[in-house]
Order: C-alpha cells, then sequence, then structure tokens
C-alpha cells in the first residue's frame, strides 16, 4: 500500500442512501453516469435484496471507491457464486491499495454467504483492470457474451 493510504485511514462499509452523490460520482468515474436521485434508487436495491452488497470504501472520511456482489445460485456448479458487478476506485486514489482492500472484502462477504467462487468481468478495453485483477490472483475465464433487450 502506498504512504498516503498507509498514513491515511482506510474504510470499508455497506453504503447508504446518504452516499447518493458519491455513488454517483463512482459512476461516472467508472464510465457509467447517474444522477444523485438514480444513485438513491440503486442503493435502495441493495438494502431490498439480501444476495446483494454495495460496499463504499472512504479514506479519511472521503469516498474513494465502490464495489458491488451479487450471489446467485449455480446450477452447474450446484452452490452459489459471487459476481462482482462493479468495482471503481476515484482516479486520484488510484494506487493506494483501495482496489486491493475492496477485493479482499468483497471475497470475505463471498465466503461468508458460502459462496464457493467469485467471478468478474472487465471490458476488453480496460487492459489496467484486467492487469490489476491478475496481480490479485484471478484467472482468464469463460467469455462474456451480451445483449441489449431494448423495444
Amino acid at each position: 500500500m502506498g504512504s498516503a493510504a498507509a498514513a491515511a485511514e482506510l474504510r470499508v462499509r455497506p453504503a447508504e442512501r446518504g452516499d447518493a452523490s458519491d455513488v454517483a460520482a463512482l459512476l461516472e468515474a467508472l464510465g457509467y453516469p447517474c444522477s444523485r436521485d438514480e444513485a438513491i434508487e440503486r442503493i435502495g436495491h441493495f438494502h431490498d435484496d439480501p444476495r446483494q452488497q454495495l460496499l463504499l470504501a472512504e479514506l479519511d472520511g472521503q469516498a474513494c471507491g465502490l464495489v458491488s456482489l451479487l450471489l446467485n445460485y449455480s446450477l452447474t456448479r450446484g452452490a452459489d457464486v459471487a459476481r462482482i458487478t462493479s468495482m471503481v476506485v476515484s482516479p486520484a486514489c488510484h494506487r493506494q491499495g483501495i482496489g486491493r482492500r475492496l477485493l479482499r472484502e468483497a471475497e470475505l462477504v463471498a465466503r461468508r454467504a458460502g459462496a464457493i467462487r467469485i467471478e468478474v468481468t472487465s471490458n476488453p478495453r480496460r487492459a489496467e483492470a484486467h492487469a490489476f485483477y491478475h496481480g490479485c490472483g484471478y484467472t482468464d475465464g469463460s467469455r462474456h457474451f451480451a445483449k441489449l433487450l431494448g423495444d
């Protein structure tokens, strides 16, 4: 961990509706803009669903990252699998160990819930994120396909 983060207090906690402005700003940094009101609604989904978690990282009381996690039963594995559905660290806080801490917290939540595996998908253009996940012990897995379901 960098010296700045070592001297600062890093805390990870469940996100609350009052964190909506910070969550919106972090989602914007990830490339998914949303308003404060949209963030309030999104945070509410995590409070309403015990199989989802939204964790917020704070460095000296200032929001600096988040990770969201979904637990899902896998028919093929016969057990719960955890999926990281979003993760971001504020660009001003990169390289201070915050991403690694968020991953450790997500892994801890998944283990406590009985998940046997944790997965994360990342856009093919995010080479730095791929290197980060590899450095944290994640391996390349199945290829991910997506289709938008519009009108």
